[in-house]
């Protein structure tokens, strides 16, 4: 009788000692995918609910936020300082890039992935030393310093870089070809979607255009949901897990343009790279993705539709930023930390408490 009881008791103590645990570790995910609309308001959204024909990936979300978008020098944020507090959890001035307001650097949720032994990436339809994916990057005081934000690259651990901007990298003003010192550092270096299909192991730079990619209405291609695939093969070879940052860079120069056609092209483009990290996240378990957007563009109001031709008809309020909250939606392990209205930081802070990992 009293083996019994003792065994009893040690069971009850397993039981209590490890079921907590599981539990836990089922609310932290080994990969996040955050997926940035640039430019992406609520009208946005709607627009490409409406003009498409069949449910969008976003739809599927079902934990939802709202973030506030101000900088700390104005309540109507760039793209820069709105990068930074998405990528790095500090608000900072317009215009800066991975700097504090004080212009101290600040490490990024890719760095400190990186410094934990995760594979890290980045894939956009914009040159890839644009506002925003130079704030997971860069330190700079200006968003327009591209070389100097490109010269960035190679002092971070990044292994997956796919999107615009070859020039940037190879016709400088120092002579320098930063292609050279990338292959150095172990990148296959791609041309084009083509040659970057055909990599299949290691470190991957794609630079598929001198600049920025062309419009999605203008041959783009399938740049950004191919990219979030070929990014997603390659990262997830590290069993320790990965960071990947993707952006649907144009949603934002259609709000600019105050071109509805233009916003419904690119948000459907974007929509389907959620796709993509979708259907990633759903066969691996694993895997936390987050939508996503830095700030509204164009104030655009939806104020008629035509269901037999799917268009749709808005106005706008500027060609610039507003001050709009923004939407957040999550999926998977972590996912219902998502919820609420906070700042802009809290996608951030809630990344970094996700993956378990402290900012310094």
């Amino acid at each position: 009788m009293k083996r019994t009881g003792l065994s009893l008791i040690a069971f009850l103590i397993l039981f209590i000692v490890f079921i907590p645990t599981n539990q836990a570790n089922e609310n932290q995910p080994k990969n996040i995918i955050l997926l940035i609309g640039d430019g992406m308001s609520f009208a946005h959204v709607q627009a490409g609910i409406l003009a498409s024909e069949t449910p969008l990936y976003i739809e599927q979300f079902k934990n939802i936020g709202f973030i506030h978008t101000s900088s700390a020098n104005d309540f109507v944020t760039d793209s820069g300082a709105a990068g930074t507090a998405l990528a790095s959890g500090i608000k900072t001035n317009n215009q800066f890039i991975g700097m504090d307001p004080d212009s101290n650097a600040v490490k990024s949720i890719l760095h400190i992935a990186s410094d934990n032994g995760l594979s890290t990436g980045i894939v956009v339809s914009c040159a890839v030393t644009h506002a925003t994916p130079a704030a997971f990057v860069a330190h700079q005081p200006h968003r327009n310093m591209t070389e100097e934000i490109a010269l960035d690259f190679l002092d971070t651990e990044i292994d997956v870089i796919i999107g615009g901007g070859r020039d940037h990298f190879m016709n400088r003003g120092d002579g320098r070809n930063l292609l050279e010192d990338l292959e150095a550092k172990g990148f296959h270096i791609a041309g084009d979607m083509d040659e970057a299909r055909e990599v299949s192991d290691g470190r991957l730079a794609a630079l598929v255009a001198p600049n920025h990619p062309p419009k999605y209405t203008e041959n783009r291609g399938d740049l950004l949901p191919d990219g979030t695939r070929i990014a997603l093969d390659l990262l997830s070879r590290n069993r320790d897990g990965f960071f990947l940052m993707v952006e649907g860079s144009q949603i934002d120069w259609g709000g600019h343009d105050n071109d509805v056609d233009y916003v419904i092209a690119e948000m459907l483009d974007f929509d389907r790279a959620v796709g993509r990290a979708l259907e990633f996240a759903r066969q691996d378990g694993e895997t936390l993705v987050i939508v996503t957007s830095d700030h509204d563009t164009g104030g655009m109001g939806i104020h008629g539709f035509d269901p037999e031709t799917r268009t749709v008809v808005a106005e706008w309020t500027t060609g610039g930023h507003t001050g709009l909250i923004q939407p957040v939606f999550a999926w998977g392990p972590g996912s219902e930390e998502f919820r609420g209205i906070y700042e802009n930081t809290g996608v951030f802070d809630r990344m970094l408490e996700a993956f378990g990992f402290s900012r310094n």
